[in-house]
């Protein structure tokens, strides 16, 4: 004698009572047969041996969908001893390329910050006497060529009008982080000593993680904290471990907590850049807007505020406002060496242009890094550069002389670093819930 059971399996979250009904003629074949719901997909699958099952999958949001719909919901359920996943695969071969993509964008994060750290070393040995016009050259000259790559894009179709429209009050609000960060940073920086300030640079991963706490409702696992304490206690240990203890108070506390603000701006500016990206794809209708809008706008009104803290910031660099012209127009020259001061420009325009190219690189990659993943993971992977760029300035690079020796603690350090990142990276593992 046949018997029958009825099961109900839940896919969502909805305010209809539950019903089954029982299958009376068992099909000889296998098969399922849909039976149209109001808020439900019910499917009737029924085999030739004894035990018929009736399974119901509700679909969240009330509405139906089949395959061929653009919704997808998440239904498994048991035919025999086998469990049969519906759209399950699909899902996790999405999370894995997600997870390739993401862990490669990491690594390209980290070889470019590699790069951005030791060249810029190296292109400051031309421009010794010009690092306020390297860093002019940096806000000004990416406009131009962030601006350039956006025509490009917009006529090759990765850039639509709708883009283009969203509102530029955030991007306003991006120039002016990033424009004060800025300022902050090098009033603090004229200042601190140098083994200083990668260490203070450690509050960056705190602001990030206290305002996408605030902010986006982020909620971290406690191996997610605690990695991130670790990241930022290695770097910390290879850096101060070859130097004094007594450094951070030297300059003084205002110095410190000034520059300690410096990357809050900063932190600030990344978090305000995720919430673009993620409004983005509500105003676009799950769309996603090109970096390239978000880079080009951001360093436009980063470039406007600049002009305007021009002259406190040539005043930082010990350069009268009234002597500006002329100091960038020797900054230009040397930088291509050219004119009668390229004596003491060995290595340019080589070194410099490397720097510009490595250093755009790196913003683009940090970029796109934040908009696949979070803010919090771009930090980490910037933050991994520092002891690669340590350990590298120990080598006998061309143009900088003798080689530094490494740090004390340095192999410390980086123990400490990775171990907080494979932390971070930990997923715990959970029991799978019941049938």
């Amino acid at each position: 004698m046949s018997s029958g059971c009825c099961r109900r399996l839940t896919g969502g979250t909805t305010g209809f009572p539950a019903l089954s009904y029982p299958i009376r003629e068992p099909p000889r074949a296998s098969q399922c047969l849909p039976l149209p719901r109001i808020g439900r997909r019910e499917i009737a699958c029924a085999r030739s041996n004894e035990r018929r099952w009736l399974l119901e999958a509700v679909v969240a949001g009330g509405g139906v969908e089949d395959r061929k719909g653009k919704g997808k919901g998440i239904c498994w359920y048991a035919v025999g001893d086998q469990r049969v996943g519906e759209e399950l695969g699909e899902k996790s071969d999405e999370n894995n390329n997600r997870t390739v993509e993401v862990v490669v964008a990491a690594g390209v994060t980290v070889v470019l910050g590699v790069g951005n750290r030791v060249l810029y070393k190296l292109a400051l040995v031309p421009l010794k006497h010009y690092p306020f016009f390297l860093a002019q050259l940096a806000t000004f000259g990416y406009v131009i060529v962030y601006f350039s790559i956006l025509y490009f894009r917009y006529h090759a179709g990765l850039v639509n009008d709708e883009m283009l429209s969203l509102p530029k009050i955030p991007f306003l609000a991006v120039g002016l982080l990033e424009a004060l960060a800025a300022a902050s940073g090098m009033a603090a920086g004229a200042i601190l000593s140098g083994a200083a300030i990668p260490i203070l640079s450690q509050s960056f991963l705190v602001w990030q993680l206290l305002l996408s706490y605030i902010f986006l409702g982020r909620r971290y696992r406690f191996n997610q904290l605690l990695g991130c304490f670790l990241v930022a206690a290695g770097v910390v240990i290879t850096v101060s471990s070859g130097s004094s203890a007594g450094s951070l108070m030297e300059a003084g506390i205002f110095w410190s907590l000034l520059m300690i603000g410096s990357f809050l701006f900063q932190a600030a500016d990344t978090i305000l850049k995720e919430m673009i990206f993620l409004d983005a794809g509500q105003q676009l209708k799950g769309g996603s807007v090109d970096l390239f809008v978000v880079n080009s706008f951001g360093s436009a009104f980063q470039a406007l505020f600049i002009c305007l803290l021009l002259p406190f910031l040539s005043k930082l660099w010990g350069i009268p406002f009234n002597q500006l012209p002329n100091y960038l127009m020797d900054g230009a020259a040397c930088f291509l060496n050219i004119g009668s001061i390229s004596s003491g420009c060995d290595g340019a325009p080589l070194l410099p242009l490397l720097f510009v190219i490595v250093n755009m690189g790196f913003n683009i990659s940090l970029l796109h890094l934040l908009k696949i993943s979070s803010a919090v993971v771009s930090c980490l992977a910037s933050t991994f550069s520092v002891p690669i760029s340590v350990f590298l300035f120990t080598l006998p690079l061309p143009y900088l002389g003798a080689a530094s020796s490494l740090p004390p603690g340095f192999v410390a350090g980086a123990v400490v670093l990775l171990i907080g990142l494979l932390i971070y990276a930990w997923t715990p593992s959970q029991s799978p819930p019941r049938s």
